[in-house]
């Protein structure tokens, strides 16, 4: 074999060698980008579940609710009505807890139902239960409940208020009510009382599922958050409490904790009269609860921002559905009342002044709570 031959051959065995050792290097390229390739993936699917895990714990913790089966209304129980705890949710995925009351001899047939809620800052065991009950003696199924952030309801921060949500609060009853199979779903009403009666009218203003609307002792919380009672706020008032709350706020964050304005005083205060008035209902055995804003620490300072910033009863002129509005002659909150009252187009509205009553003889005074009226109104306009 000639030299040339050789060098092609040597040529070849390089070539070969090379071939070699690129194909390892490859291989070898290959081997890691699958392995890293699957480390990846069992690292971004470890983080995955583990970020699934914060989100439950997250939305567990916003909803977290603790109930007692234990009979704390400031109320006796009746004989003549079944009663349970019952959990539902708002549009908003807050779980809102509310007691059911049915009448014992409802038989078979598809009952009319009632969503009830009130007063601003009181709990279901208060002035709503009371309503309830009653109700429910008169062949109603009805639901009071825990608005959003307080009682036994979920949502966080504790002790806040909110036009939208608590609004919602009020059309979520009445999906839960829809859909029960011993309710009609064409004979739902609601009732709301104090600040929960602006509430009412303004859900009613958007949902024209609800047939009757009953408004018992209303305050307009909006108005008199932004104007003060009888609207004696002034404009210039109203910013410097815009900077207090601003300021409140950065408090708040700074501490991590939301403070709170405090409900009624320890001592009953000498005057006004309704707030000797509120005293007396909240801070006493006749009405006080432990869960209860109203009874105790109040509602978080910054809670009344966005009330000062909306108008509730904007849209009621446009309420088709019936309208029942109840006031107490001699209540601090009558303007307040008439003037809802004045606004409702419907041809459907009755205004009923109760003699000598004043506010909150509408939470628990059964002498003065027209509960007859109430049933032959609703039942009048369901029919």
């Amino acid at each position: 074999m000639d030299k040339s031959t050789d060098k092609i051959s040597g040529e070849i065995n390089i070539n070969e060698k090379k071939s070699t050792i690129l194909k390892w290097i490859l291989s070898g390229t290959t081997l890691i980008f699958l392995a890293t390739t699957i480390v990846f993936i069992c690292l971004y699917a470890h983080e995955k579940k583990n970020n699934k895990e914060k989100e439950i714990e997250v939305k567990d913790l916003y909803n977290d609710i603790s109930i007692t089966n234990d009979w704390d209304k400031t109320f006796q129980k009746s004989d003549k009505v079944n009663h349970k705890k019952v959990i539902f949710h708002n549009r908003f995925g807050i779980k809102l807890v509310g007691d059911l009351y049915e009448p014992k001899d409802k038989g078979n047939e598809k009952l009319p139902a009632i969503a009830i809620c009130g007063p601003f800052g009181a709990v279901k065991e208060q002035a709503s239960g009371l309503y309830a009950q009653n109700m429910a003696e008169r062949g109603f199924i009805t639901l009071a409940f825990d608005p959003s952030f307080t009682g036994e309801s979920g949502g966080l921060p504790r002790d806040l208020n909110s036009p939208d949500i608590n609004t919602d609060d009020f059309s979520s009853a009445v999906d839960y009510l829809s859909v029960q199979d011993n309710i009609d779903p064409e004979k739902i009403s609601i009732i709301g009382i104090c600040g929960f009666g602006g509430f009412a009218l303004n859900v009613a203003a958007i949902d024209p599922r609800i047939k009757v609307t009953v408004v018992s002792t209303m305050y307009d919380m909006s108005r008199v958050i932004a104007y003060g009672y009888n609207d004696v706020v002034t404009q210039e008032q109203r910013y410097n409490t815009k900077i207090s709350l601003g300021q409140q706020r950065i408090i708040d964050y700074k501490n991590d904790y939301y403070a709170t304005q405090g409900g009624n005083p320890e001592e009953r205060p000498s005057e006004p009269l309704f707030m000797q008035q509120y005293w007396d209902y909240y801070k006493t055995e006749r009405g006080y609860h432990k869960r209860s804003l109203n009874s105790n620490k109040g509602w978080i300072t910054t809670a009344q921002s966005s009330l000062l910033n909306t108008k509730l009863l904007q849209f009621t002129d446009e309420i088709k559905n019936a309208v029942l509005m109840i006031h107490g002659s001699l209540a601090h909150s009558l303007y307040m009342g008439r003037d809802a009252y004045a606004k409702l187009t419907t041809s459907d509205k009755e205004f009923l002044e109760i003699p000598g009553a004043y506010h909150c003889d509408l939470y628990d005074n059964l002498n003065a709570i027209p509960f007859d009226h109430i049933q032959d109104f609703i039942n009048n306009h369901l029919n």
